[in-house]
């Protein structure tokens, strides 16, 4: 592996070396920054002791922050297409009454 392909990112004060596409490089830094942010929260609490278990809670966070997002970008897709499909029924309506006012 090539030293340009890997990119060096720290989480909760360790370094880790990854693979990544160069065009990715930035998404990858924000993602590790995104992490140890949600790491340190959760280790700050006090609640959650250890670092595989502060990064098991913040995966869980994450997926579940993920998940909801998901889940309203699809209830937000079938309203969209609900209200498309009404324009829709109005302008075939619009266009029948129309052509029925010009063959009258």
């Amino acid at each position: 592996m090539s030293q340009s392909n890997t990119l060096t990112v720290q989480i909760m004060d360790k370094e880790y070396c990854i693979a990544c596409p160069s065009d990715e490089r930035s998404n990858l830094q924000s993602a590790a920054r995104y992490l140890d942010g949600k790491m340190r929260e959760i280790r700050s609490s006090g609640k959650v002791i250890g670092a595989d278990r502060v990064a098991v809670m913040a995966a869980l966070n994450i997926t579940h922050e993920l998940l909801h997002k998901q889940q309203h970008l699809d209830e937000q897709a079938g309203a969209n297409r609900e209200q498309v499909r009404n324009l829709l029924n109005r302008v075939d309506s619009a266009l029948a009454q129309d052509s029925n006012e010009q063959g009258s």
